[in-house]
């Protein structure tokens, strides 16, 4: 996909770390070949993350990252190096920017440390090379640069390159799932909290999945479903629905017709879904007084029927008969702490990148938290979940454990 087709969630992430003046931004301009990061001797300049979208050759669409540096000082530059350490979340490939006079510090090692024990692919890029009489000979992964002179950049480029093969997401939305000729129906409620004029990110790439699949998409509102079914010339393979009319889709479809949601393909493809249906059982177990974490992996507008913050919550309620608290968090913003919470809901994470979406995951199991998704929960209070997850029968199975 091109620049105008690749969503940011989809693209590789890369994050270049290191210490204050190492020369992270003015390596992330050269390795841009743009103004993307603020440049400054003084020491501290970029306070927060800052993010690029962008076609970076020989890799393509992909992620900057520019973070603050790593031996920050005081309480703010505390926060600060927490917020460098938190893009690690979401970091596909590191670039550890090392003053090559200076040579690795001890804050370096500490984040090595990390990228390994996390399993992140990174690459040691020893800026200022221009400034050394001479320097060691490049390795698989370390590399000699001079943002100033641009020595080595191309280099840097290539090696990012070709770790990048070997990090992309070869899964599919639903692709796997079909095969050609095969006609799938996508219901999608056009209401007060659609976007104007568009489709919202999960429904254009599963579209887009169906068509490279050589499949046929036919989208209708769930008004329409029912007249759209019998105008078939044949059964479809399946229906896709948006989880939030997900027991009123489930009363039209016939049951010999596979039925999913939007929020399920994406747990599956960018998450855990075997985890998400565990989770779902805690709905069962809730009781007065728990408190249930609604996470959003986006930030958008609220309106007065939105689905996080308006409608689970009174499903939810309805469906357990119990006083349960809410708590909300949307876009990158997610609890350090967790233990607090009963379980948390999460989105289908369409804006979130997988290495992040399987951070979320991880870091509920480790706290001891059920977690489980929007559509899952929704089949699960509707007494549709074993039907929905028909189309995968390794986790259907997991109902009966």
């Amino acid at each position: 996909m091109g620049l105008n087709q690749t969503a940011s969630a989809e693209r590789i992430h890369i994050g270049f770390f290191g210490l204050r003046n190492a020369g992270k931004s003015s390596l992330v301009n050269a390795v841009t070949g743009q103004e993307t990061a603020v440049v400054s001797q003084v020491k501290g300049t970029t306070t927060d993350p800052v993010k690029k979208a962008m076609e970076l050759l020989p890799l393509g669409p992909v992620v900057i990252i520019d973070t603050p540096g790593l031996d920050d000082e005081g309480d703010l530059g505390q926060k600060r190096v927490e917020r460098a350490i938190k893009v690690l979340n979401y970091t596909d490939i590191a670039v550890l920017v090392v003053d090559a006079k200076r040579g690795m510090q001890d804050a370096d090692r500490a984040l090595l440390t990390r990228l390994q024990d996390k399993n992140i692919p990174y690459v040691i890029a020893y800026n200022k090379a221009d400034l050394l009489e001479n320097h060691p000979q490049n390795t698989p992964d370390s590399v000699y640069v001079s943002a100033q002179s641009g020595e080595g950049v191309d280099a840097l480029k290539e090696m990012l390159g070709r770790i990048a093969t070997g990090t992309e997401n070869q899964k599919r939305v639903v692709a796997d799932l079909l095969k050609p000729g095969d006609t799938v129906v996508l219901v999608v409620p056009i209401d007060s909290a659609a976007p104007k004029g568009r489709l919202i990110l999960p429904q254009q790439q599963t579209i887009r999945d169906i068509l490279e699949a050589g499949a046929t998409a036919v989208v209708t509102r769930e008004t329409e479903l029912a007249c759209t079914l019998t105008k078939l010339s044949k059964k479809p393979k399946l229906v896709i629905t948006d989880s939030q009319v997900f027991g009123k889709v489930a009363g039209i479809v016939p049951e010999d017709i596979l039925l999913t949601s939007f929020s399920i393909l994406f747990a599956r493809y960018k998450g855990n879904l075997a985890e998400a249906v565990r989770g779902a059982a805690q709905l069962d177990k809730l009781k007065d007084g728990d408190t249930v974490l609604i996470s959003e992996g986006c930030t958008h507008h609220r309106q007065c029927e939105d689905i996080g913050t308006v409608k689970l919550p009174g499903w939810v309620g309805e469906y357990t008969g119990r006083k349960i608290s809410f708590a909300f968090t949307s876009g990158g913003d997610f609890p350090e702490e967790v233990s607090s919470y009963a379980l948390v809901i999460h989105c289908g994470g369409c804006m979130l990148n997988e290495r992040e979406m399987l951070y979320r995951i991880r870091h509920c199991g480790d706290g001891g938290v059920p977690i489980t998704n929007y559509g899952i929960a929704i089949a699960h209070m509707n007494g549709i979940l074993r039907r929905s997850l028909a189309p995968f029968p390794v986790v259907q199975a997991l109902l009966d454990e």
